[in-house]
């Protein structure tokens, strides 16, 4: 059943095209091969984690399996599709991906067959700055011979935006160098160019044109450049505990997105590993807010 967390929604706005929208769940497989995982561990200069079937996935990392592959005359003008199961009947859709929450049971593992069953999880319209907006969250469960291994919810803001209307991003935050990174914590950093975002499209089959195409993201959306995706910002998140605590599992993580980052300008993230299994994690351009922040929440060490 679909969460709907305010249930006086206003007449009229986004509300009023989503009031008796209610899609049903959807379930498709994968089989988990390694091509993909050693594709971006190169995007991220760093090592491939796959050695042989039977190796557990990195967390999130199934991101590149799963995917959608609607046709070329089934793209809207914003090169999202103009359709789909989970995308919200409302006119001039613009997205923006808000967050997500994870519970890892058990890693999936590579060369297994995965089963994602996918239901709409909640609504909400809500109003910010730049005028109406609507949380859509979708819950995903992925099942190992009928049994859910791994939990995810993404949360996905969506608003109205006509062809050629900009929305006067913010402008490109001024970059500094990173100061030394506190004793004890973690530190790993992304420099995105172009070639980086179109490779991370590449592999999600990401077809958003704010990511490759500068002169519509500047033109059409208003930001000032390319923008870093955020699904590779929450991804370089579980990077720190992947590379400074490699024998302790990530069980649970959620994060939020707050400000976008763009193409030319590096990022910096860091984590604070604490007492307990919870570690505070964002990342975001030096002498900036932060893009995102997370919790990462790590098992036991393995023996």
């Amino acid at each position: 059943m679909v969460r709907r967390r305010d249930r006086r929604w206003p007449v009229g706005g986004l509300a009023a095209h989503v009031e008796d929208w209610a899609p049903g769940p959807v379930q498709s497989s994968a089989r988990l091969d390694r091509w993909p995982s050693d594709a971006f561990a190169g995007v991220l200069d760093q090592p491939s984690p796959i050695h042989a079937s039977g190796d557990p996935l990195p967390p999130l990392w199934h991101w590149f399996h799963f995917l959608d592959h609607p046709a070329q005359a089934e793209l809207g003008e914003d090169g999202h599709p103009a359709a789909g199961h989970f995308l919200p009947p409302i006119p001039d859709r613009r997205r923006m991906f808000a967050g997500a929450r994870l519970e890892v049971r058990e890693p999936m593992r590579i060369g297994e067959e995965i089963v994602r069953r996918s239901v709409l999880a909640d609504v909400t319209p809500k109003q910010g700055r730049s005028g109406d907006m609507l949380f859509v969250t979708v819950r995903h469960e992925f099942l190992r011979d009928g049994s859910a291994v791994v939990v995810e919810e993404q949360d996905i803001v969506y608003r109205s935006q006509p062809a050629g209307e900009q929305r006067g991003g913010p402008p490109v935050p001024a970059s500094a160098e990173p100061g030394p990174a506190p004793a004890g914590a973690w530190r790993a950093r992304l420099d995105p160019d172009p070639a980086m975002l179109f490779r991370f499209s590449a592999l999600t089959y990401n077809t958003h044109r704010i990511h490759y195409d500068r002169p519509y993201v500047t033109g059409v959306e208003g930001y000032p450049d390319l923008v870093v995706h955020g699904p590779l910002l929450a991804l370089l998140l579980l990077e720190l505990p992947r590379r400074h605590a490699p024998d302790r599992p990530v069980t649970g993580f959620a994060f939020r997105l707050s400000r976008p980052a763009f193409a030319g300008t590096p990022i910096v993230a860091d984590g604070v590993p604490g007492p307990g299994p919870d570690v505070e994690l964002r990342a975001g351009v030096p002498g900036q807010p932060p893009s995102i922040t997370g919790t990462g929440r790590l098992g036991a060490a393995r023996p």
